[in-house]
This record gives C-alpha cells, structure tokens and sequence, in this order.
C-alpha cells in the first residue's frame, strides 16, 4: 500500500557542488516543479519546469550538480546546471522578499527525459497545495506529513536513493492566519535535507466535524531545523562562555504559496527563461 505516489520520489533531486568527482559534495536537496503555461493552440498541458530549492543553497553557487536515476538499473548520473550566464549574471530567482529562504531555476526537462532519466515533476495545478487549499481541507496540526530529501549527503550508491522521513504538523494555524512565512513540522532534517520537499500524508480517516485527507499534496520546501541552544555560562563573571546548539526536531517549512509568488515576480530581463541545452549538461559519459 502506497501512500507516496511512486512518482513523488522521482521528482527529487540531490544538489551538489565541485568541478570533480573527486571533489563532489552532496549538500541540500531540491525538486522539480511544473508551472502550467497558458492552454495552447492544441490546448495540451505544457509546463515550465523548475528546479525548487532555498535560497542559501545556491547562494555563491556557478554551477549546481544534479543527481538522477536512469529508467534502466544503471548508475546515477550527475548533470551541471549553470547557474551564472555568460554576462555574469544570474540564471535563477529568488522571493522579491528577502525573508523568504527560496531560490527557483528553471531547468531544461526535456534533455532529462532524452536522456533516459527517471524524472518527474509536481504540477503546480494538480499536485501543489496552497494555504488557502489547506484551509478549505481542514489541516491542522495533527495531520500527518513526509519529509524526502537527502540528510547529511546520504544520496545513496550506485543509485539515487531518496530519504523518506514522517511527522505531523506541529504548528501551521499561525501560517494559515498569515502571521508567519513558515510552518513546523515535528521531524527530524538534517544539513542535506534544506530545499527538499514535504508531502501531506492522505489519511481514511477522520473524527466527527472533519473531512479525511484523501489525497497526498506537495504543502512545503523545507529550510531548515529549528535549533536548540543551551548557554554555559562562567560562574566567575555571569557571562555566557559557550553556546550548545541542538536540533530541536522540528523543521521550519515554507509553505507552496512562495513558490508561486517566486514564479510570478521572476525577473525576465535578467533571467533566461528558454534555458539552452548548454545550461544543462550531462557529467557522467554513458557506460
């Protein structure tokens, strides 16, 4: 019994840094996200394909290294995806709010599929959930949650292997109300974990006065873990000397909305919206 749709998986990718193999470092997660363009003269769903992340991720970034599993049962392959053009300047966005930790790329999708790779992307129309969305379902802390992503640079071997942790909602009536910019979810997310996406579990079930949440959304973009810091302080001078920092176990979400809003607010001038295949380019030669 699936709760995940098998496809949710393959929408996650492992971000890395280093010119080389050998200097490759794992370091945050990301996922591809679909937003659907204007219905054409064929009225197909087209979507504009982003790679999702935060925006201290890519921060001092030229060129992210994205990992992805072939169709077949070969080997994890690494693709560059420039972040910097030729002029210097930046091929990616982030929130017109610089609160907002959430950095947006757009990514050439077709190249993946031509490549053989087993990539999918959230639907911002179909598989996305807004706040006002979570409201009219009736989420609550409570509701269950899942967090994927790649904690602590564990990517996995020959194969890509996302980690799939649970939770629930710890704290979101605050970002409902919008008095916050994110919500807490009581799982544990380690470095490796920022800019992977959280997914509400779909439940039967429901007490008297609510509706079940019958279908699993896309609600979130992990930051980071809140922190928990214990202060030694000197009995001689009263002063702190040491500070301790724990993780606290909860992780502070940004919820869907500022994705969309990232999206809408793109600067067009500056970034290149038709990304060249050369934006995107396969590492790894074939085996």
């Amino acid at each position: 019994m699936a709760l995940i749709p098998p496809f949710f998986i393959d929408c996650v990718a492992a971000i890395g840094t280093g010119n080389s193999e050998s200097e490759r470092r794992w370091v945050a997660s990301g996922f591809l996200y679909g937003d659907r363009l204007p219905d054409g003269a064929n009225k197909a769903r087209e979507y504009q394909v982003y790679l999702v992340t935060n925006r201290h991720v890519l921060m001092g970034m030229e060129c992210a290294q994205l990992r992805f599993n072939p169709i077949d049962n070969k080997n994890a392959r690494e693709f560059s995806l420039d972040l910097i053009d030729d002029a210097g300047k930046p091929m990616w966005f982030t929130h017109p709010d610089t609160r907002i930790d959430l950095a947006v790329a757009p990514i050439h999708f077709d190249l993946l599929q031509e490549r053989g790779m087993q990539v999918a992307y959230f639907e911002n129309d179909h598989h996305g959930a807004t706040i006002e969305m979570l409201k009219q379902a009736g989420v609550t802390e409570g509701d269950f949650a899942y967090v994927l992503g790649f904690p602590m640079g564990l990517v996995g071997g020959h194969r890509n292997t996302v980690i799939v942790r649970s939770g629930t909602l710890a704290r979101i009536r605050d970002v409902l109300a919008g008095a916050n910019t994110t919500f807490l979810v009581d799982a544990f997310v380690f470095p490796g974990n920022s800019g992977g996406p959280v997914v509400l579990k779909p439940e039967a079930l429901a007490i008297e006065g609510t509706s079940a949440q019958v279908m699993p959304y896309l609600i979130g973009v992990v930051q980071a873990y809140v922190p928990y810091e214990d202060i030694a302080v000197s009995l001689q001078t009263g002063r702190p000397r040491i500070v301790f920092e724990e993780n606290a176990g909860l992780a502070a979400v940004l919820p869907v909305d500022f994705i969309e809003e990232t999206i809408a607010a793109r600067c067009v001038p500056q970034i290149q919206m038709s990304v060249a295949r050369r934006d995107l380019r396969e590492d790894m030669a074939d085996d």
